[in-house]
Formats: structure tokens, C-alpha cells, sequence
């Protein structure tokens, strides 16, 4: 005895939920119509919701474009401060080899009758805060080496 399958064998005409069901769901005229049958303003929220998505898209683009152009923009400047730095160490080095120490010396001595200081003449001032150098706000005072 062979067992009843549903769909081997020839379509039952009289079940009417079975046809209707079949129908209504595979008929493609009521899916089209169904698909064209949208209200206006869910066109215009879908249309709003379009431009608001380019829109940001745009933006998006010319504030990746900006950083970009800035990141160049940082990297030219670098560049150019590395250059700078290395030309001004250049220079440096070439004004303090040019300096011959000892011709400083015999002129200072020999042109404009420089002495070496002498053991009265040193005064030493300390700066409490640490700085590199001491700011003269008087005149300094003269001690008597007599």
C-alpha cells in the first residue's frame, strides 16, 4: 500500500483554503500592486533620509581630505624644520671654528692692555634660584684689597 505525499500527486480540487492561500500568495500582480502602494510620506521620509546620507557621506570625504592635506601639510614643515636645524648647527660650527682663541687673548692683552684678574679682584656671587646667569640690578660693590 503506497503512503499519500503531499504534492505527488494531483492537485485536490476541492479544498478552497488550499487554492486561496496559493493564490494570494504566488499571484504576482497582487505582489506588484502591493509594492507601488507606498504612502507619500514614507517617499518623503525616505527621501529626506537620502540626502541627509550623501550629505554626510560629503562630509565625511572632505573631513578625510582635510586631514590628509593636514598630515602633509605637517610632515613639509618638519622637513623644513629638520633643514633648518641642520644649517643652523652648520653654521655654528663654522662661526666657532673660524674663532681662533688665542688671537682673541694676544689682542685683548697686546691692543687693549687686558690683565689676568688677581686674587683680590674676584668677587663671587651665587644665585639661590639655580639660574644660568646673576642679573645686575646695582652697581657691584668694590672691596678694599689694601
Amino acid at each position: 500500500m503506497a503512503q499519500y505525499v503531499r504534492g505527488n500527486a494531483a492537485r485536490q480540487l476541492n479544498n478552497p483554503a488550499h487554492e486561496r492561500r496559493r493564490v494570494h500568495v504566488h499571484d504576482p500582480l497582487h505582489h506588484h500592486k502591493r509594492h507601488h502602494h507606498m504612502s507619500l510620506s514614507y517617499l518623503l521620509f525616505l527621501s529626506i533620509a537620502m540626502v541627509l546620507m550623501v550629505g554626510t557621506l560629503a562630509w565625511y570625504i572632505s573631513l578625510q581630505s582635510h586631514v590628509s592635506n593636514s598630515v602633509k601639510n605637517i610632515a613639509t614643515l618638519e622637513s623644513q624644520l629638520n633643514n633648518l636645524k641642520q644649517d643652523n648647527d652648520e653654521a655654528y660650527n663654522r662661526a666657532n671654528g673660524n674663532v681662533d682663541l688665542e688671537e682673541v687673548k694676544r689682542i685683548a692683552i697686546q691692543e687693549y692692555g687686558m690683565t689676568y684678574a688677581t686674587e683680590g679682584q674676584i668677587i663671587t656671587y651665587s644665585d639661590g634660584g639655580g639660574n644660568d646667569y646673576v642679573r645686575q640690578i646695582a652697581p657691584i660693590p668694590q672691596t678694599d684689597s689694601k
